[in-house]
């Protein structure tokens, strides 16, 4: 239900903020203000048609996808652990440009697991509180894990973060209280910039362990880069909210 997403999740999406700016385009119309309203309106649609394109999509998430490359379990070092950031890790779609196939989606905790399977780390730390009742992220993670075959013993929660800063500062806690000092991050090309920065800012030794990019041209039928696609619009939200992360965390000294 729309009553249930986040006020500031709708300012995210271009078309929310578009909707917005017409609403008070429309306000600032009624109170004589029309220029002001006429520059609203065009803002609004000009945002929403350069989301719409794919162009701005590859360039603007490419641009932090390319920041660590996607590298081969056995490629990457080896590290103390293994950490996984939590955040929809159940629906990484292959492709942003594509439909969702879950035969195709690669999760985070693919990646762990074969990290972990490939001698990189002997731990698994997972971060993520509940999404939706008791349960947490991590904790669903860590089930998954077991059911791979992947030992008890090497796994550690982590429960209660509910955003990258929080993954960082509890991560942090357990590294320290368990005398590790290097980590694998796994989590998505398009997060890891942020997420690496806010650990990395904690003094821990870093290796990014990112998924594949998803913001690229698939192969087959790939849309036109100056034409309208609901998919890159889409993919606005994610890309959007990286930035305007990445801009916060900065100015907050979590980088």
């Amino acid at each position: 239900m729309l009553s249930s997403i986040p006020f500031s999740n709708i300012l995210l999406y271009p078309p929310g903020l578009c909707v917005l700016l017409i609403t008070l385009a429309v306000l600032l119309f009624v109170l004589k203000f029309r220029l002001a309203a006429v520059l609203l309106v065009i803002a609004g649609l000009a945002w929403v048609l350069a989301w719409s394109l794919p162009i701005t999509s590859l360039y603007l998430g490419g641009r932090l996808e390319s920041q660590h490359p996607y590298k081969l379990p056995r490629d990457l070092p080896r590290a103390d652990v293994i950490v996984i950031f939590g955040g929809n890790t159940q629906a990484n779609r292959a492709n942003w440009f594509e439909p969702y196939n879950r035969a195709t989606a690669v999760d985070r905790i693919d990646l762990a697991e074969a990290l972990y399977l490939a001698g990189r780390a002997p731990r698994i730390l997972i971060s993520g509180s509940a999404l939706d009742g008791k349960v947490s992220e991590a904790q669903m993670i860590a089930r998954l894990l077991r059911q791979r075959g992947i030992p008890d013993s090497a796994i550690l929660l982590e429960n209660n973060s509910r955003n990258t800063y929080e993954n960082a500062r509890f991560t942090d806690i357990i590294m320290r209280g368990k005398k590790l000092k290097s980590a694998l991050l796994v989590t998505s090309a398009l997060h890891m910039p942020r997420a690496a920065g806010s650990l990395q800012k904690r003094g821990i030794q870093v290796t990014a362990a990112s998924g594949a990019p998803q913001i690229v041209l698939p192969l087959n039928n790939p849309p036109e880069l100056w034409r309208p696609h609901l998919r890159s619009l889409e993919a606005s939200r994610t890309i959007i909210k990286e930035y305007l992360g990445l801009f916060g965390y900065w100015v907050r000294g979590w980088l």
